[in-house]
């Protein structure tokens, strides 16, 4: 595609936003920060650095990146945060006030990442003027990297991964991309880089440590005493929580659910939808293999033995996991990718997942390996890792230990990218 081409598909991109955003304001998602998105209540301040974090997860590592920022230039470094979604702004807005009052000499500017029409980001970037863009994860916008090269902005893709999925999406216009793409893609695998290579061209692509390990280094188990659910799990109650599970795999959770009860009359399992508006679906599922269960909500008082606890408030998966005797991370025993299983090992619980984990296989295989974690290969196997761990008993303390060396050997990558984004902005 020779750049007339990239032209007119620009144009024609340019021209489908505008025929949507009035549409688009009636997603109830999309009305937080609408003047924001649409430039329409006005421009963030100058700033040499731009990073785009898609929602909550990249906004973390964005958190993490902002922590090891170095400013080599004379002046106060300002940084420009944006993010698509609610979550992910709150959790930059969180990052910026830690940041602003900690570290001298940076600044940093949260802000709703504006839709993605070529006119808009035009304008955007005309206002801000940043030096540097960086994109972490897969943000692979044409408005935006189309800015950012009419205006002579660095662009770096961090903490970058990429499926074949994706990879074939992006490949149905792959002149578009290879002309737009970033100046220097650090993806978290060699698989990953290979994908990344094969739409942007392997020179630019950089292999790096995932960031997500230095979010994890240092977390630990919770002392009893702090923890908010203590004096509503015993300690001489056997507590294993089905964290994280999907609408999918719903059959063989409810399954492991009632025979975990069976086979420990002392067990209450606490049972985690990942998404909270499936809490309906479940309870149905849990009186079809026959399980007493109370609403978490609803509860004041520590469960009876052999009952299951169906969790319908938010925050408090990481503090079960914290007086957890056993855990299976959901999203595993179907084709679904996975959930993060690095949060129980991190609180001293060694987990059980199913054997669907493609959007967590950065963390290694060498976790199996070392008997950190266990992966089943359908429901009965994970069942029965569950009751070994139950009966195997191993002190959290010593679980916690093996887990902070394994996660610690591969942190590095906040400050890897760090780095490349000082040496950047020094080339300017």
């Amino acid at each position: 595609m020779g750049k007339g081409l990239i032209k007119t598909a620009l144009s024609a991109y340019n021209l489908g936003w505008k025929a949507a955003t009035p549409f688009l304001k009636l997603n109830h998602r999309l009305k937080d920060g609408w003047e924001q998105r649409t430039l329409s209540g006005g421009y963030p301040a100058h700033a040499h650095l731009w990073i785009q974090a898609a929602s909550g997860g990249e906004a973390y590592l964005t958190w993490e990146v902002l922590k090891h920022l170095e400013n080599k230039k004379n002046s106060t470094l300002r940084v420009l945060v944006t993010a698509n979604t609610l979550q992910g702004f709150e959790t930059l807005q969180r990052a910026a006030d830690e940041i602003n009052a900690d570290r001298k000499g940076i600044a940093v500017q949260p802000w709703y990442f504006p839709f993605d029409a070529p006119d808009i980001m035009r304008q955007m970037m005309r206002h801000v003027r940043p030096e540097v863009a960086l994109i972490m994860e897969t943000e692979i916008w044409p408005g935006f990297l189309n800015a950012c090269k009419e205006f002579g902005v660095k662009t770096l893709l961090a903490n970058g991964r990429m499926s074949t999925k994706s990879l074939g999406g992006y490949l149905s216009w792959p002149s578009l991309f290879r002309e737009l793409g970033p100046n220097r893609i650090m993806a978290i695998s060699e698989t990953d880089g290979r994908r990344f290579g094969t739409l942007f061209g392997r020179d630019r692509v950089w292999v790096m440590p995932n960031i997500k390990f230095d979010r994890m280094a240092g977390a630990g188990p919770m002392q009893r005493k702090d923890n908010p659910l203590a004096s509503f799990i015993p300690e001489d109650m056997n507590f294993i929580v089905l964290g994280s599970v999907r609408k999918e795999e719903m059959t063989p959770v409810k399954k492991i659910a009632a025979a975990l009860v069976r086979h420990r009359t002392k067990t209450v399992v606490g049972l985690f939808p990942r998404h909270m508006h499936h809490v309906p679906l479940w309870s149905k599922a849990l009186d079809s293999v026959g399980l007493t269960w109370s609403l978490r909500s609803t509860m004041t008082e520590p469960p009876r033995p052999g009952t299951a606890i169906l969790w319908d408030t938010f925050g408090e998966l990481v503090p079960a996991y914290g007086l957890a005797d056993a855990a299976f991370v959901g999203g595993s025993l179907a084709p679904l990718g996975g959930q993060n299983f690095l949060e129980p090992l991190t609180c001293g619980v060694t987990p059980v997942i199913g054997p669907h984990w493609s959007n967590f296989t950065w963390i290694g295989q060498d976790i199996f390996d070392l008997g950190l974690a266990r992966m089943g290969e359908d429901a009965e196997h994970v069942l029965n890792l569950l009751i070994e761990i139950l009966d195997e008993d191993v002190p959290r303390k010593e679980i916690y230990a093996k887990a902070n060396a394994y996660i610690k050997d591969r942190t590095g990558g906040a400050k890897a990218v760090s780095k490349q984004v000082a040496e950047f902005l020094n080339n300017v």
